[in-house]
């Protein structure tokens, strides 16, 4: 999230947690393009302001916050609301 939010971690709280989230997966694209400390703040933006995943605003895109958050858990759930 490139804009400041009364969710968003401070670097201290940051520095406590990293080590929770997977690691990237091997064969795939580095983790080096992604930095985890957006991804958490999106994750508490969303679930602070109670908002759809493609309304998140700035980086990164709702579809890779979507990622992070679901392969922790092991599952995808569905994106349509009919299910």
């Amino acid at each position: 999230m490139t804009k400041n939010s009364p969710s968003n971690l401070t670097w201290e709280l940051w520095e406590l947690i990293p080590e929770l989230f997977p690691e990237a997966k091997r064969g795939g694209r580095p983790r080096r393009t992604t930095c985890m400390y957006p991804v958490v703040n999106a994750i508490l933006y969303l679930l602070c302001q109670g908002c759809t995943w493609r309304a998140l605003p700035g980086e990164p895109p709702w579809s890779t916050v979507y990622g992070y958050l679901f392969q922790k858990m092991g599952q995808r759930p569905y994106l349509t609301s009919g299910s």
